[in-house]
């Protein structure tokens, strides 16, 4: 584990209608979903609050890009939201691909015997768990932060 930065972090899977919460404990061993965020005016400043109560030393934001790296319909709405994190907050925050972590999501929820509908409110949340743990293996076996800050101006 050398390189790594101890202290627990969010994990946010933004989506239109909700944002999927994980944290870590403080030693990066294990990510566990923690909330489902409804999408609106208030997001922000809930997850702001569970950063504060869980004592988050960082907040990585899903970057959706496509499997060519490029960007996809909602990469922007993604962007736009760590910003609005990030301007709003002084801990920091990092967008992060997350490529296929929905997918592994449903997968994972489909193969413990739940159907689509009956995993609609945790899957945004199993997302979160999916790309936090993978940022967390990135920053284990690099010893470098994964993903790219987001600047912590006013939006």
């Amino acid at each position: 584990m050398s390189g790594f930065r101890r202290g627990v972090r969010l994990g946010i899977d933004v989506g239109k209608a909700r944002v999927g919460v994980a944290r870590c404990d403080p030693d990066g061993l294990l990510a566990i979903p923690v909330e489902t965020v409804t999408r609106d005016d208030g997001s922000v400043a809930r997850i702001l609050a569970l950063a504060d109560e869980h004592a988050a030393v960082e907040v990585l934001v899903g970057l959706p890009l496509n499997m060519r790296g490029e960007d996809t319909a909602s990469t922007e709405d993604a962007r736009a939201f760590a910003s609005a994190l990030a301007a709003a907050s002084v801990v920091p925050v990092r967008l992060v691909d997350e490529r296929l972590s929905t997918v592994s999501a449903h997968a994972a929820l489909r193969s413990s015997g739940r159907t689509q509908r009956s995993s609609r409110s945790i899957v945004d949340q199993v997302a979160a768990v999916v790309l936090l743990q993978q940022a967390l293996d990135v920053e284990k076996s690099t010893g470098r932060p994964p993903g790219i800050p987001v600047p912590q101006e006013p939006a």
